[in-house]
């Protein structure tokens, strides 16, 4: 007999749920983490860190009398460490609260690092541990690392990566952030908030390119107005340390022939899977190019003793959709049916001001040959939106013309990320703009901007619009 019917390689969101939905079945689960701390990439240096980091930014430039024109801090000298304070408790009880719930649940938890064996089991060499164990099934947890080219200085200070902008010993005048993805962007407008002097450089047309168009137009938009500077359609080539008399900093050579410089690089061009320390082959296992594992529906690997879940599978690589994956793919290896439902996530981009999404985008419907129709509502249009003071943010259903069928929700502004839950619900559910205009919303809320979406949709179809009533039974 093994012993364990279910090994879990890694602690963040995907194994941590998986190891849990395990235990709640009554198998008998192991946790090997390979850091002292669980929690993973998502507690450690990737979404709490980030996302404290952005709420104590928002909390210090809270008010136009800390700001200045441009929507910059204005008074006072913030450093790196006052801003991350916050970031070191909100680590500590989510750690506390990850390793309550596994104890809770009869999870064991080895730390150590795990690889697989010829024989098909796992080797676990620790500070502690130095132990062989078998298992019925394995679930490669292991999230994803930066992306480190050899050719880029990385020195902890000057140049880095998202999961060094922790250790930043203060804030810099300039930076120049490479990359216009998702933490890019995030960590761009961070600073820029800040009256940091940013340069973000973008290989792309655009930022968040996987983005409607319209949101991500209005996302640049209110960055340019806050003085950030963006390079867009522009590759680097190049990041050099340079040291004047007076100063030291950084270059960054463009393919264009532009020579960028700052005080500091952030460098966020790509992340890819944990794997190497695994001993894949061992298993029949490979990955590509970056790293990543390929799984099927389930999330199970080409070994069928073997799934996969998280960033390590690659796309969308959610804290929140990790999680779902890691129950769904234990329900399937022990048989129980599950209806799953992550396939219809919502995107949350928590950049400043913050973006969240669900469903199809006008771009997509195109290339797809499926009619549409677009409602938006602005946040100015309603009580709560004034109140906020927001007048960047804006709400934009997608619909069929035909059956009012919703096809998309798409959100920039503040509470972006809570809003889209309701337009997910609607997708989910199969329901249309009708549910909308026949519901009544909390007044004053940003939630009414679904309903002023809704009847602007139904305006732009030319059609009178018609309450529709079910006879009383």
């Amino acid at each position: 007999m093994a012993d364990f019917e279910l090994c879990v390689i890694g602690s963040g969101p995907g194994g941590q749920k998986a190891a849990i939905q395990a235990a709640k079945l009554g198998r008998r689960v192991c946790v090997i983490e390979r850091m002292e701390q669980v929690g993973g990439v998502a507690v450690h240096t990737g979404t709490i860190p980030s996302k404290a980091l952005r709420e104590a930014i928002m909390r210090a430039t809270v008010g136009k009398d800390h700001l200045n024109a441009r929507g910059e801090v204005r008074t006072g000298k913030l450093t790196i460490g006052e801003l991350l304070s916050s970031c070191q408790r909100i680590i500590a009880t989510e750690m506390d609260i990850v390793r309550a719930q596994l104890s809770r649940n009869g999870v064991e938890l080895l730390v150590g690092e795990a690889s697989f064996t010829e024989s098909g089991g796992v080797v676990v060499r620790g500070a502690e541990v130095d132990r062989n164990l078998t298992a019925d099934f394995y679930l490669i947890a292991t999230g994803s690392e930066p992306t480190r080219p050899t050719s880029v200085p990385f020195d902890d200070k000057c140049v880095l990566t998202s999961d060094d902008l922790l250790r930043l010993p203060c804030l810099p005048e300039t930076m120049i952030v490479c990359g216009g993805g998702v933490i890019g962007t995030e960590f761009a407008s961070m600073f820029a908030r800040l009256g940091v002097r940013v340069t973000l450089v973008e290989r792309g047309a655009r930022m968040l390119g996987f983005l409607d168009l319209q949101i991500s137009e209005a996302l640049q938009f209110h960055l340019r107005s806050r003085g950030l500077t963006l390079r867009l359609g522009e590759e680097v080539l190049d990041v050099v340390r340079v040291h004047d008399e007076d100063s030291e900093g950084v270059e960054v050579s463009l393919r264009s022939g532009k020579l960028l410089r700052a005080q500091a690089v952030l460098w966020c061009l790509g992340r890819h899977g944990a794997t190497a320390r695994l001993n894949l082959p061992a298993v029949g296992l490979e990955v590509d190019e970056r790293s990543r594992l390929a799984v099927d529906h389930d999330y199970r690997t080409t070994n069928p003793r073997i799934y996969a879940v998280g960033d390590v599978i690659g796309f969308p690589a959610l804290a929140s959709t990790s999680m779902n994956q890691g129950r769904t793919a234990v329900c399937h290896m022990f048989g129980i049916e599950i209806h799953d439902r992550s396939r219809d996530f919502p995107i949350g981009i928590y950049s400043i001001p913050e973006i969240s999404t669900v469903g199809r985008s006008e771009e997509q419907l195109t290339e797809e040959g499926i009619p549409y129709e677009t409602g938006s509502a602005r946040y100015t249009e309603t009580a709560r939106g004034q109140l906020l003071g927001d007048d960047v943010g804006m709400l934009k259903l997608i619909f069929h013309p035909q059956t009012h069928a919703l096809l998309g929700v798409h959100i920039i502004g503040t509470g972006a990320t809570e809003l889209i839950h309701i337009g997910q619900a609607v997708i989910s559910l199969g329901g249309t703009l009708d549910y909308f205009v026949e519901s009544a919303f909390n007044y004053p809320t940003l939630a009414e901007c679904y309903r002023v979406a809704a009847l602007n949709g139904m305006n732009k179809l030319r059609l009178p619009y018609k309450i529709s009533v079910k006879p009383v039974e």
